[in-house]
């Protein structure tokens, strides 16, 4: 068994194998930059760079998404500015700021 030697955050779920040749997105992830490929969701994007989308709000587990067409709640993350997102339907753009927990006073 190898070690995965890349920092926590880097440890994603998702490795990509194959189609690297889109252009590269920047966008930051709980204020840590990240990379991700042009077209890819949100979803994608964060699962390239974290282990989860976001904490369960009815338990301790990690959600990383479910359904991946919009049905199931499940990769609902949150804009900088406090906005909400279903990551596996909006597209990773340059600069996007995302939060995986909500922002302080969230309802």
């Amino acid at each position: 068994m190898t070690a995965d030697l890349r920092p926590a955050r880097q440890a994603g779920r998702i490795v990509r194998l194959a189609e690297k040749g889109r252009p590269q997105v920047r966008f930051r992830l709980d204020g840590v930059d990240c990379q991700a490929l042009s077209g890819d969701t949100v979803l994608t994007a964060v699962l390239v760079s974290a282990p989860a989308v976001r904490q369960s709000e009815f338990g301790p587990e990690k959600r990383a998404g479910f359904c991946l067409m919009g049905a199931c709640q499940d990769c609902w993350l949150w804009s900088e500015d406090g906005g909400r997102l279903r990551g596996c339907s909006t597209l990773i753009a340059d600069g996007m700021q995302l939060r995986t927990a909500p922002p302080e006073g969230w309802q």
